[in-house]
């Protein structure tokens, strides 16, 4: 063989290794995620021209302050290409709750973070993040209260808000079942952000609350309000004010974020599951129990073709709130699910994880193993 053979069978050697790769790592993402992982997050800095919001000690300006963290959030976020960063005001101007609200529905929006600096009478201190409250809440009312009181700045607010006072603990505009249905991943979201606040910035944790505000009212998606401090506060007032406070308020929020959408959306959270070593417990058919394998999630609803599943047939859909849910396999006997799993992972679901339901309800898959043990 000659040197130009030998160059140029090194040369196919190659590019059919680089392609065996590329085509590896497609199907490694399960297609599905690869087509439909992109997330719209819309982020609102609170207030804003003619609406100061609270001032604080040295004259810190919560409009000025959010604004700041807002553009900060959104700078890390769109440096991941899945999420894409509409913000509500990217300048000192006065957007109207309503028009806060409807730009996140229009966007068809994943989320709607609403950033606030909290201001008290006393030197009070904490962060504290909201989700709307399904009825009047008296417990949380002085906050939005005031977060409410925006409303008067707007032209015809009467109108636009009719039947709601601001000024009422009891008044509340009326919840819709949409709005219900987001509620749990709304608390989920601010759990999640709490957290980082308390344990990697070690800020003052006030907790998850529940209150009528209005812009929240507007959205219809999982959405939330965060409060990150007291600018009437001297300690917490200065840390608001700065820059590297605002930096870390801001990588904080981002983080909380990212993580809700990887939980949420990409559901990549999986139980271990023991392995069943017994071959009677093997071949058990579990009463009122459905295996399952999911091997994909995603916004866009595909057909159930085996071209679109890397050449798997009888995959099923369900549609869970805005996702896609792709399963494969349907059988109460966890020997064949765990086959089925092994198939799935063969055609490059190599994140396919198996599931149960009991009665039409998700159910843990360890649990109904343990329990048959």
């Amino acid at each position: 063989m000659n040197k130009l053979t030998k160059f140029s069978t090194r040369k196919r050697s190659y590019y059919l290794q680089v392609f065996v790769c590329i085509l590896l790592i497609t199907m490694s993402v399960g297609g599905v995620f690869a087509q439909n992982n992109q997330y719209t997050v819309v982020l609102d800095a609170g207030h804003g021209g003619r609406d100061p919001g609270n001032i604080g000690l040295k004259k810190y300006i919560e409009k000025d302050i959010a604004l700041r963290v807002v553009l900060k959030v959104g700078k890390i976020l769109a440096k991941n290409p899945n999420i894409k960063v509409i913000y509500t005001r990217k300048t000192d101007v006065f957007v109207n709750l309503w028009k806060r609200g409807s730009i996140a529905n229009k966007a068809n929006a994943d989320l709607f973070v609403s950033i606030h600096c909290n201001g008290h009478h006393t030197q009070v201190s904490g962060t504290e993040t909201f989700a709307l409250a399904l009825r009047g809440n008296k417990k949380n009312f002085e906050i939005a209260k005031k977060e409410n009181s925006v409303i008067l700045y707007e032209k015809d607010y009467k109108k636009r808000y009719k039947g709601f006072d601001p000024n009422s603990p009891e008044s509340v505009l009326g919840v819709t079942m949409q709005m219900e249905d987001y509620l749990d991943q709304s608390i989920l979201l601010a759990a999640i952000i709490q957290k980082d606040f308390t344990y990697k910035l070690k800020r003052r944790n006030r907790g998850v609350k529940q209150a009528s505000f209005v812009v929240l009212h507007q959205t219809f998606m999982p959405s939330v309000l965060i409060e990150m401090g007291f600018i009437s506060n001297y300690n917490e007032g200065k840390y608001l004010n700065s820059k590297a406070g605002q930096q870390k308020m801001a990588s904080s929020i981002a983080r909380g974020i990212s993580k809700y959408l990887n939980q949420e959306a990409l559901n990549t959270v999986q139980e271990t599951v023991p392995e069943l070593k017994t071959p009677a417990l093997k071949q058990e058919i579990f009463k009122d129990v459905i295996f399952k394998v999911q091997i994909a999630a995603g916004k866009r609803k595909l057909a159930l073709k085996k071209y679109n599943f890397n050449g798997l047939r009888n995959v099923r859909r369900e549609k869970i709130g805005k996702l896609y849910k792709y399963y494969y396999g349907n059988t109460s006997n966890y020997e064949s699910v765990k086959m089925a799993q092994k198939e799935a992972k063969a055609k490059g679901y190599s994140n396919a994880f198996i599931v149960a339901y009991k009665n039409g309800e998700k159910v843990s898959v360890s649990k109904i193993i343990e329990n048959s043990k």
